[in-house]
């Protein structure tokens, strides 16, 4: 059968792209962020998954404010990068899988989960900017790729609660499918930040990492952080962070097995005017 192996957490803040994709990554100010996924894309190479369960926001692209689903899975066998208004990023297009995806889809819709079948879609920063930050910048992506779109921009937004059990019922659908692969879960999004208004520009450091030490000891307890919590702690755009409870209910202890194993946690202030924070548990 599939399997999950290792979850991973990360910020996806567009600038970090652009400091990529324009060569920035030496300069003093944008050093210690992507020192901070060094290790991360040595652990990528020598944990190579089959596939990349990609949990992510779409930011008005594929989506727009005429039509916003909760959830939506991508089944298409290929994605190409969006342009968000200044051109798609200059990385490889994403390959899907279809089998595995469909298979998560029914598996997950008969778990009494409403996920919106989504055949065609270009795919934005919040999910190229975490597979740059991991894999770097390759002719082609390691991997194939499910993207997974969770509504974070028009409220109602899902709870914390239910991202956590959709998770669960993720690594369920994963676990029978008849094929071994070897899976990754990712969870990105976050962390505090907030683009507008009079708080523009908020980052509560204190927040972030009660955050990330909740998800790796304590997730039902963060996922009973009601919505409010995270807007007034973490800035409007702080809501994010319920997606990472998605890869985190896809772990093998909520399901009775052992603590996972931290294997790298990074937190940096600044990049852009938002906090990254970074994580990689293993089953």
């Amino acid at each position: 059968m599939a399997r999950i192996t290792a979850s991973v957490y990360t910020s996806h803040v567009p600038a970090i792209g652009a400091a990529l994709d324009l060569g920035k990554t030496g300069e003093p100010y944008w050093q210690p962020v992507f020192k901070g996924y060094e290790a991360s894309k040595q652990w990528m190479k020598d944990n190579k998954p089959d596939v990349i369960f990609l949990v992510f926001n779409d930011h008005a692209t594929a989506f727009s404010l005429e039509m916003i689903p909760t959830f939506a899975i991508g089944t298409a066998a290929e994605y190409q990068p969006a342009d968000e208004g200044w051109g798609p990023r200059p990385v490889p297009r994403v390959q899907g899988h279809p089998e595995l995806a469909s298979h998560i889809a029914q598996s997950v819709i008969q778990q009494d989960f409403d996920l919106t079948i989504v055949n065609r879609m270009d795919v934005d920063h919040g999910l190229t900017v975490p597979l740059s930050l991991m894999c770097g910048q390759p002719e082609a992506w390691p991997c194939p790729v499910i993207p997974f779109a969770v509504n974070v921009v028009q409220y109602p937004v899902p709870s914390g609660r239910r991202c956590l059990n959709l998770g669960k019922a993720i690594r369920k659908a994963i676990e029978s499918y008849d094929e071994d692969l070897n899976v990754h879960i990712w969870g990105t999004g976050g962390m505090s930040h907030q683009l507008q208004g009079p708080r523009a520009g908020l980052i509560n450091k204190a927040f972030d990492n009660a955050f990330l030490d909740r998800m790796i000891a304590d997730p039902e307890g963060q996922a009973a952080v009601p919505h409010i919590d995270y807007v007034r702690e973490a800035g409007s755009e702080g809501i994010e962070l319920v997606m990472w409870l998605i890869a985190r209910g896809a772990m093998a202890d909520l399901a009775g097995g052992p603590a996972p194993r931290v294997k790298h946690r990074f937190y940096h202030v600044p990049a852009s005017n938002t906090a990254v924070g970074h994580l990689i548990l293993e089953n």
